[in-house]
């Protein structure tokens, strides 16, 4: 049985305790920040300076 990918990669991360991630829909190419801080965190789509989604164009990361 082959081994499936993951939907979401994580493409940048910052910080330990609190700090913040970026990950990436590996079917839409559509980026999202994970906003951490200690047991609370939030998660939103990531927006270019028009207020559009910031879209990754979709490839085969591993």
């Amino acid at each position: 049985m082959a081994r499936e990918k993951n939907r979401f990669i994580k493409t940048y991360s910052q910080g330990k305790l609190s700090g913040m991630e970026i990950w990436v829909d590996r079917e839409t190419g559509v980026n999202y920040v994970f906003a951490y801080s200690g047991y609370a965190g939030g998660l939103t789509v990531l927006l270019d300076a028009e207020g559009k989604p910031v879209v990754t164009p979709q490839i085969d990361l591993k």
